[in-house]
């Protein structure tokens, strides 16, 4: 009886074995800190959501429509329900399939065919038969079906979080194009102020002119003023088009005019806070990331299954049933059939097929580390490259900022001497083109912060919800 029950137990000991590689995250292949001289290091900086991050309600409504409509999403989420089913498929094959047979026979044979039969005429048979079947269940002794259900399960999971991925990219891509316009709508608001201004000082010029008081130049320096100006508004114009085609590309659907940004004048109001330095270890929580661990574990266990490969393969068939010549008898005492056939495959020669399945397996997994590693160095650099620029962009937000006042009150300043004659009109115009150019540059660096902060909070991770 005890070796009975030994004999029973062994298969599912050895059933529960797999023959593939224990798993150890490999170390960071970085610096243990992501960090600059702009402020302390977080040790693990809670990534908000992208509703509470973009503050304003009119960019986190067209990032909700760019969810809902944009056409590359639904190729992420429909891979993970490929990578699903492919899992269930595999992981399918840990259980026997049992199949409902029922079928009829129906010959004829004539009787002299039949040896030692000297009738005439024909012998008629029918035979009725239902059972249940198993059909080449293989007995997973060293756990070759269970490290490829592990491999499907893993890549399952790497889908996931490559449409996580996809998710925080789209976000970052929306917000950028939304910023994007609202830049270039300050710069051609910039450029028709300009230009408004501009025609003054012309037509103001060329009257002065026509009296005398002003020289041929002061006129010449009033119209390239007014030049640059205009052609500034065409290019900003065209910009904006482009803009807005772009967002609505991103989107999947024309945005509205009440969900655009005017301006990039309160980008500090659009955006939220991030960490000025943070642990390299709160990197491997990016779903990129992730990605690439899920596919390292996977071809981790691709090994266990091309290990066992070496070893003997089970397989179980069996069938059990009733047959009768009678369908009125199919289920009478006496009826029933059963058949049992194991069989069991042991390698001997495969001209190295074998070998070779175990080194490609081995090498796939060097291959996934690699890729593993080098996303974490990527997504070091990403962030490491934002905090960098986050560092100085503020002061050089705060330097520009400073500059564009300076020039206006110039602006103001010139004016007021001109009217009283103590300066000629060539320094109105040359203060007004200084800050034409320091408005141009003001817009231009408050994308830049922006820009700067959709970057850091997409290498960060970003939020899903």
């Amino acid at each position: 009886m005890r070796r009975r029950l030994a004999l029973i137990a062994l298969p599912a000991l050895l059933a529960g074995c797999t023959l593939e590689p224990a798993y150890h995250r490999p170390p960071l292949p970085t610096p243990a800190v992501v960090a600059n001289s702009y402020g302390a290091v977080q040790a693990a900086p809670a990534i908000q959501s992208w509703r509470a991050f973009f503050g304003d309600p009119r960019l986190t409504a067209v990032i909700g429509q760019a969810l809902a409509n944009n056409r590359d999403l639904p190729v992420a989420v429909a891979n993970v329900q490929i990578a699903r089913s492919n899992w269930i498929i595999q992981r399918a094959q840990l259980f026997p399939a049992v199949n409902a047979q029922l079928g009829a026979t129906f010959s004829q044979t004539p009787a002299s065919a039949i040896q030692g039969t000297a009738a005439s005429g024909a012998y008629n048979e029918h035979i009725y038969s239902a059972g249940l079947g198993v059909t080449n269940y293989e007995l997973d002794l060293f756990g070759r079906v269970r490290s490829l259900s592990k491999a499907a399960l893993e890549q399952y999971f790497a889908s996931k979080e490559a449409r996580d991925a996809a998710q925080i990219s789209l976000v970052g891509q929306v917000a950028q194009a939304w910023l994007t316009l609202g830049a270039d709508r300050s710069l051609l608001a910039v450029a028709s102020d300009t230009v408004t201004e501009a025609k003054a000082s012309l037509d103001l010029t060329s009257a002065m002119f026509q009296h005398g008081e002003a020289a041929q130049s002061d006129v010449d320096q009033a119209r390239t003023l007014v030049g640059q100006a205009e052609y500034d508004v065409g290019r900003y114009s065209t910009q904006v088009a482009q803009d807005k085609d772009a967002l609505d590309l991103l989107a999947g659907t024309s945005i509205a005019e009440d969900l655009l940004p005017t301006g990039i004048d309160d980008e500090a109001n659009i955006l939220g806070d991030l960490p000025t330095g943070v642990s390299s270890e709160v990197l491997q929580a990016r779903p990129d990331v992730l990605q690439a661990e899920a596919q390292l574990k996977a071809a981790n266990a691709n090994i266990g299954a091309a290990r066992a490969a070496f070893f003997p393969q089970i397989t179980l068939t069996g069938a059990g049933g009733v047959t009768s010549v009678a369908l009125s008898g199919l289920f009478s005492a006496g009826a029933g059939t059963w058949s049992f056939v194991p069989q069991l495959t042991q390698p001997i020669f495969d001209a190295g097929k074998n070998r070779a399945g175990l080194s490609q397996a081995k090498a796939q997994r060097d291959s996934a580390q690699a890729s593993y590693e080098k996303a974490i160095q990527t997504a070091f650099r990403e962030v490491a490259d934002a905090l960098a620029q986050r560092a100085r962009i503020d002061q050089e937000l705060s330097a520009q900022q400073t500059m564009t006042d300076a020039a206006a009150d110039a602006v103001r300043l010139t004016k007021a001497e001109f009217s009283r004659g103590s300066a000629s009109y060539l320094n109105v115009l040359t203060a007004e083109r200084t800050l034409f150019a320091a408005q141009q540059t003001l817009a231009t660096t408050r994308l830049l912060r922006a820009a700067n902060l959709v970057s850091l909070y997409q290498a960060l991770g970003g939020g899903l919800s």
